[in-house]
């Protein structure tokens, strides 16, 4: 497991613990700004997780791709990747 995967995965499990966090908040019922403030904060968490993955994607399968004139696949699948990022 490389840097980028570890720091993922503690992102990850922060994140699960915020979900769980906000599963007791709402079944607490407790005031819904604050709720969607923790949702946020969640999705904040896995947004930078996803970074994190797929920068170590382009460091290495992509990179190994290019090296072996598969590129233009790998580039795609990025591009693809990205689009639902931005789309979101």
């Amino acid at each position: 497991m490389n840097e980028e995967q570890k720091k993922a995965l503690e992102l990850l499990e922060v994140t699960k613990g915020q979900i769980d966090g906000i599963i007791k908040i709402i079944e607490e019922e407790k005031y819904c700004a604050s709720v969607s403030n923790q949702i946020i904060a969640a999705q904040d968490l896995l947004k930078k997780a996803n970074l994190l993955i797929l920068r170590q994607h382009i460091q290495y399968c992509v990179t190994d791709a290019v090296l072996n004139d598969r590129a233009e696949k790998k580039l795609d699948e990025i591009m693809d990747i990205l689009e639902k990022f931005i789309e979101k």
